[in-house]
């Protein structure tokens, strides 16, 4: 069997056929899969800096959805803030009614005053979310990271703002007017002191400030309505500044939110612009490979038959 020899001029066809032909596979993936890098083979250069900006942009993603629930945490924190005020009022509004009330209606107020601080204990222990409260104890906090930096990070720490955090228990010996039983002595030292002296407390709220004692104490003592007063007055102020503290932090968190919405937009954008493919770039070069082609294929046609032309010769 002999070898099939071809002319110069049909080989050289051949060969260019070949090539567009490559390079018209080339752009019908490009066009089919949206991208002009689509591995490594592609382009290393451009491959592999496109993955680490999607790399980048997928860590932030994860770091920005840690902060958008520090945000509904620290949120869910300064609603019940704002829930406990609203009580704390009703309480310190109860307190300067007192004063001017008969036993009966005292002995009334007392109740609802008492009923209130145990709901206000139970509103802030309620104000979780996902399991952390930053409102009932100084124990817990929230600690946010922005990125792959151990420094960028911000802690939250939590706040004791139940009733026996807020109101000194100086204030509410002060208000009671009570004596240790059986002692004698005035019990200044506090709501402790008098628990274990066995002072008649209501057992629900025997660890509550300002709370289960009998208004039928103080009937004589208006003033001491006031003292009680103005601490549950400064109990609100505290749980204000408390609120404005945690409100400062979630316009800082939202700005980091938006902050990290939009890095990850460009982050996305730059590995966008190394590897996804120009469609109209793309289909003009669609266009004009398979002009080519045609071409090609017209030229070797023509080769071909001069080539025969010359064996007809020879016939």
């Amino acid at each position: 069997m002999s070898n099939i020899i071809l002319g110069a001029a049909t080989q050289q066809n051949l060969l260019a056929l070949q090539n567009i032909n490559t390079e018209l596979g080339t752009t019908q993936s490009h066009l089919a899969t949206g991208l002009s890098v689509a591995n490594a083979i592609d382009d290393a250069v451009k491959y592999f800096q496109s993955q680490a900006l999607t790399n980048r942009a997928s860590d932030l993603s994860a770091r920005k959805d840690s902060v958008d629930q520090g945000i509904s945490s620290v949120t869910t924190a300064t609603q019940g803030i704002s829930s406990a005020i609203s009580v704390l009022q009703q309480m310190q509004g109860i307190l300067d009614s007192a004063k001017t009330e008969s036993a009966a209606q005292r002995a009334a107020a007392a109740t609802q005053f008492n009923t209130l601080a145990v709901q206000l204990n139970q509103l802030l222990n309620d104000a979780s979310y996902q399991g952390l409260n930053l409102v009932n104890s100084t124990s817990t906090n929230l600690t946010l990271q922005f990125s792959d930096n151990s420094n960028s990070t911000l802690k939250i720490a939590g706040q004791n703002l139940l009733v026996s955090g807020l109101i000194t228990a100086g204030a509410a010996a002060a208000y009671t007017g009570a004596t240790s039983a059986g002692t004698g002595h005035s019990a200044g030292s506090g709501l402790s002191a008098h628990a274990s002296a066995g002072v008649a407390f209501a057992a629900s709220v025997a660890a509550t400030a300002l709370a289960g004692f009998k208004f039928s104490q103080v009937s004589s003592k208006t003033s001491a309505f006031d003292i009680a007063s103005k601490s549950v007055g400064n109990a609100v102020n505290a749980l204000q500044a408390a609120a404005q503290s945690l409100g400062s932090n979630v316009s800082f968190l939202q700005t980091r939110l938006s902050f990290a919405s939009e890095y990850i937009t460009t982050l996305q954008g730059g590995s966008s612009k190394l590897t996804v493919a120009d469609v109209n770039l793309e289909s003009t070069n669609l266009v004009t490979l398979q002009t080519r082609q045609q071409l090609a294929i017209q030229s070797l046609s023509i080769s071909t038959q001069s080539e025969q032309a010359v064996l007809r010769l020879f016939h």
